[in-house]
């Protein structure tokens, strides 16, 4: 790792980027980067406090980087060596709110890549300067990776992407890293590949560039009202010195200067320009005095902010606001919120959504102005996981009879990371609702961050599920018609039962599913009248005769030999199949004589409503029109692994299996009219425990922590 050098100092007659304002330094080391100088790092590393303005630095250099953008420049006008060379633009891939793995699949596309696993994606990326196409990466906004706060997305990025991406010698690479992390990516990587600029380092100030950010928002010309300090020049620039300098030395210098010019200018009255006192020196103190020349207690403007610094993805509904900042203050906050927008004001930013599917009360978010101001905000809560909490406790009471498809998107998608970093989602994850109608990427990412060990059973199922259900990018109903067979899978009945019951509009419901390895091959089949009464005498009580004889539907998979249950289809041929036969309806294994077994006709399946097709991992069900191309699908099963085997019974149960086990699907509406063969159980239904036996474990909410 090389040191970071001193750059020559700007000739004065240099205009400064127009967007960036200065940072010279740091653009001709980029610019260097850029243009691959002989000894110049081919990895840099961005980094600084919040607010420094590393993410405003990497937007301006980028405008050098893309041809459109550089038409709009006068690059004659800024300093050459800040000016990289016209080459195409790099890829940037947008990691905020995502994945480690979903950064990476957006470089797979952006480059074409035939990868299919992300460990090929970076060998592949190495092999593409042989055919003449150069690899130059910019990463920006690391520190908002992920979907979820709590998760620590951002460390993933850097250890699974970042790094791995560094060490392909062919990738020139700039990223955009929390400082904590800055180092680490460093690491491993020979002498002078690898160059830190930490922008709150004194080799990388820029003052003159504060000064002119300054100046330029108290300036008229740009916005500013007219005050006595605004429209003199003189008086202008002095104050814009005198921010700067208060700002300098502090974490977050540009937000710093940034919201204390805003905040001055909101609310001017009894602010005089020569009280340096008045000055702050960091982001909190620019909470505290704006707070104090609007003659409030700084803890109520922090109390204000406090939701929208805990909030999770783009920011709180507005009618959350409220409620949720007295559960974090413990107190009634109403009144103070009424009469807290203006307050607020410098340092809040309404959201408008438009889009299907959002509510009208929730168009509308309120978020912050930057990352930086939640940073603040968040130091100054003594007991965060406690305040985490207390949200969570207010989020719950907002589902209406504790039914989550009647909960606001807010709540239903985002009180797993509230949870999370209150250390109670494990307390959460019992209710198959949530699981059904939470988004599966957010409840996905928050529940792997959970240690395995404090994950009960139906969180398991779920976090087995979540690839699929993230996979298919599904409605809620085929969310729940996958975790209903999940459940049914994992011996989790009653949680199945609760899914069926809730969701009455389910494709199907799952009759049994049986762990049997090796299975590849399956069919329906019926037993005759004389073998299944046989099979009926023997389940009978003693003393009751057992019902009228009739054909018992049956299902048939191939697995090896030795399998419990099964029967070989050749008993002298010791290199010979076995037959596993069960009852289709219950998936009881049979002790039948596989020669016995008939299979159904071409007409007795064509006198079935439903058809089926069928791919690698899924098949699709459809009902069968009055003529041929009429077909419209019903539903389709989709699986993480291959399916081996499918078929379809006449009144529509669907059998499947993969390598791992056969399981049993009743696809509704079913047919009565289109039974061939008798079912042990009319009904699916049947066989669930009643409504009060079928209740899953209700989450009892998380224990408030003391008051914050």
């Amino acid at each position: 790792m090389t040191s970071p050098t001193q750059a020559p100092e700007q000739a004065k007659a240099h205009e400064p980027h127009p967007y960036i304002g200065g940072r010279n330094a740091a653009l001709r080391a980029l610019a260097a980067w850029r243009m691959e100088r002989p000894g110049a790092p081919r990895v840099v590393i961005l980094t600084g406090s919040p607010g420094a303005g590393c993410s405003r630095l990497l937007t301006g250099f980028l405008m050098l980087c893309d041809p459109e953008h550089r038409m709009g420049l006068e690059l004659d006008a800024l300093d050459p060596a800040t000016v990289p060379p016209d080459l195409p633009a790099p890829a940037v891939p947008s990691v905020a709110g995502l994945t480690a793995a979903q950064t990476l699949w957006l470089l797979a596309d952006h480059y074409e890549l035939s990868a299919t696993r992300t460990a090929d994606i970076f060998p592949e990326l190495g092999q593409l300067p042989l055919s003449g196409r150069p690899v130059t990466i910019v990463v920006p906004d690391v520190d908002r990776a992920g979907p979820v706060r709590g998760a620590g997305e951002p460390a993933r990025v850097v250890r699974d992407a970042l790094k791995p991406l560094a060490a392909v010698e062919s990738v020139r690479l700039l990223a955009d890293v929390p400082r904590e992390f800055a180092v680490e990516l460093a690491e491993g990587l020979p002498p002078g590949v690898a160059q830190i600029i930490d922008l709150d380092a004194p080799e990388w100030a820029d003052p003159e560039g504060l000064v002119l950010q300054a100046e330029a928002l108290l300036n008229p010309q740009f916005g500013a009202p007219e005050l006595p300090f605004t429209t003199d020049p003189d008086a202008r620039r002095a104050l814009a010195e005198d921010i700067a300098r208060h700002a300098e030395d502090g974490a977050g210098s540009r937000l710093t200067v940034h919201l204390a010019v805003q905040s001055i200018l909101m609310h001017p009255e009894g602010f005089d320009p020569a009280d340096e006192s008045q000055l702050p020196g960091s982001v909190g103190e620019v909470l505290d005095l704006h707070a104090q020349r609007r003659d409030t207690h700084p803890r109520i403007l922090r109390q204000f902010l406090a939701p929208l610094a805990l909030a999770e993805g783009d920011g709180l509904p507005v009618h959350l606001l409220t409620p949720l900042a007295s559960a974090v203050a413990g107190r009634d906050m109403s009144e103070d919120m009424a009469r807290g927008m203006l307050l607020a004001a410098p340092f809040v930013r309404p959201i408008e959504r438009a889009g299907e599917g959002i509510p009208e009360g929730e168009r509308t978010l309120l978020g912050l102005q930057h990352p930086g101001i939640g940073e603040a905000v968040r130091a100054g809560i003594p007991d965060v996981p406690g305040a985490q909490a207390r949200i969570a406790m207010e989020l719950l009471e907002a589902v209406p009879h504790q039914d989550w498809a009647q909960a606001g998107t807010y709540v239903r998608d985002h009180i797993a990371g509230h949870t999370l970093e209150a250390g109670l989602l494990p307390r959460l994850l019992t209710d198959p609702g949530l699981f059904t109608h939470a988004e599966p990427v957010r409840l996905r990412a928050a529940v792997e961050a959970v240690p395995p060990e404090r994950l009960d059973a139906p969180a398991r199922t779920y976090l087995r599920t979540a690839p699929l259900l993230t996979r298919a990018q599904a409605p809620a109903l085929f969310r729940a018609a996958l975790l209903e067979t999940a459940f049914v899978e994992d011996g989790l009945l009653e949680y199945a039962a609760v899914l069926r019951r809730t969701v009455p509009e389910l494709p199907w419901h799952t009759l049994w599913s049986v762990p049997v390895a090796g299975v590849d091959a399956v069919t329906v089949g019926k037993l005759p009248p004389s073998a299944a009464a046989s099979d009926s005498a023997a389940e009978a009580p003693a003393g009751q005769e057992p019902p009228e004889s009739a054909p018992l539907a049956v299902a048939v998979s191939a697995v090896p030999r030795g399998t419990p249950g099964s029967r070989p289809l050749k008993a002298d041929d010791p290199q010979a199949p076995a037959v596993l036969v069960q009852d289709l309806a219950t998936g009881s294994v049979i002790d039948a004589d596989p020669a016995r077994i008939l299979r159904l006709s071409d007409d007795e399946r064509a006198t079935g409503p439903l058809g089926f097709s069928r791919g690698a991992d899924y098949v699709r069900v459809w009902r069968r029109g009055e003529q041929k191309g009429d077909e419209k699908i019903v539903t389709a099963l989709i699986s993480a692994s291959p399916f081996t085997g499918t078929d379809l019974s006449p009144d529509g149960i669907l059998l499947v299996a993969t390598e791992s086990g056969v399981k049993a699907l009743q696809i509704r509406p079913a047919q009565p009219h289109a039974t061939t063969a008798r079912r042990s159980v009319p009904d699916p239904r049947a066989a669930e425990p009643e409504p009060e036996a079928a209740q899953a474990p209700q989450a009892p909410g998380p224990d408030a922590h003391p008051t914050a």
